[in-house]
């Protein structure tokens, strides 16, 4: 299971200046690159190699940082490809898809560069990184992590590690292979029903209410619509400031609330079952005053910390159809629209139960959860006549 650690560099202004000047060269030869591959639809990275790698030397990079440059033009270009393909961009037509297949791809100038263990080496002990730069390597750069993190790192880091510049603050994430824990064998399982006005649901009764996430939301756009509405260089200063605050906030609010939940999987031996949500913004219809909310849903970032958290604690979990989750009687199993009068309210018209919709929804989440990961225990090996 991959994982990614980041450290802060605690550089010095000479050294920042290079890192800084590394970064906007490496990215501005990397949209030079994304010219030549959308001018002359180049499909494959060895035969970009053929047109850019020498104009790449010329320019002063290093052999390994030329080839990680023309690595990340072809791994951007497929990224877009596979987007379109899924329909993420709208559909053929689209003025959106248009826009992104009409031009090159271009690249910030403080976009992430990828580092090997060729351009990159890490000294655990004193805490210090060598680095290559485009004014030369640069040595014993200190970096500060956490105890944990620092842990994680010697034990785990393999392949590429990214450098960042976030504020002026520059950064290294590190990718950890960490072993998955061995599986338990479930005694049943816990339904999670994911949503926007309860964060998570779960079957044995824990819930998160979203009332003060979306109350937190809502004072940071009105205060966004504020500070743009000046447009002094106060406000934008300001705006800057508090740039990804939100994103931070909600990051943090997920792994609690992901750790709560697979803490008490693990504790009564339980296994997970998740609503399958991939595609819900493209498939749900919604008033224009709802759409905001629905895309500040951070559910798919909730319900992959649920996954990486679970399979480092050997906690089963499966994924299941979200079809009728919140219309069909977890007592009765009668399927009707009318059963959910409400956000909150569940009344099954068939046996008469009166249960918080939420709630009801996670009981059947769990019982289709233990339904799919017994049918993959089934054989499926004919009987021998």
């Amino acid at each position: 299971m991959k994982i990614v650690v980041q450290v802060k560099l605690l550089t010095e202004a000479d050294q920042a200046a290079a890192l800084r000047s590394t970064l906007r060269a490496v990215n501005d030869l990397a949209t030079w690159v994304s010219e030549v591959a959308f001018v002359n639809d180049v499909p494959r990275e060895y035969e970009l190699r053929k047109h850019t790698y020498a104009h790449l030397k010329e320019q002063g990079l290093g052999a390994q940082a030329a080839q990680h440059v023309i690595k990340k033009v072809r791994d951007a270009y497929t990224t877009l490809k596979a987007n379109i393909r899924a329909g993420n961009l709208g559909k053929e037509g689209s003025k959106r898809r248009r826009k992104a297949e009409s031009k090159p791809i271009v690249f910030r100038c403080e976009a992430a560069q990828p580092y090997d263990d060729r351009c990159l080496s890490w000294r655990y002990d004193q805490r210090t990184v060598s680095i290559w730069t485009t004014s030369g390597r640069l040595k014993n750069i200190r970096y500060v992590c956490s105890a944990e993190a620092l842990k994680t790192l010697q034990a785990y880091r393999q392949g590429e590690s990214d450098l960042i510049e976030r504020d002026g603050v520059f950064y290294l994430v590190a990718t950890c292979e960490v072993p998955e824990a061995e599986q338990y064998e479930p005694d049943g399982f816990i339904g999670v029903d994911l949503g926007m006005a309860n964060i998570a649901t779960t079957s044995t009764g824990y819930q998160v209410a979203g009332r003060g996430l979306n109350r937190y939301r809502k004072r940071q756009l009105a205060l966004r619509a504020k500070l743009q509405k000046k447009r002094t260089k106060s406000a934008k200063r300001r705006l800057k400031e508090r740039s990804r605050r939100e994103q931070r906030h909600v990051k943090n609010t997920n792994h609690i609330i992901a750790k709560m939940i697979v803490t008490e999987a693990e504790r009564t031996g339980r296994g997970l079952a998740l609503e399958e949500l991939q595609g819900i913004r493209t498939r749900v219809r919604l008033r224009k005053p709802q759409r905001v909310a629905l895309h500040c849903w951070a559910f798919a970032q909730l319900a992959d910390f649920i996954v990486y958290k679970a399979k480092r604690a050997g906690v089963p979990l499966v994924f299941v159809d979200p079809a009728y989750t919140s219309q069909t009687c977890a007592e009765c199993g009668h399927v009707d629209k009318r059963n959910r009068l409400d956000q909150g309210l569940f009344i099954c018209r068939g046996c008469g139960v009166v249960a918080h919709a939420d709630r009801n929804a996670s009981h059947n989440i769990a019982t289709r959860g233990e339904r799919v990961w017994n049918a993959g225990r089934e054989s499926r090996v004919p009987a021998t006549p």
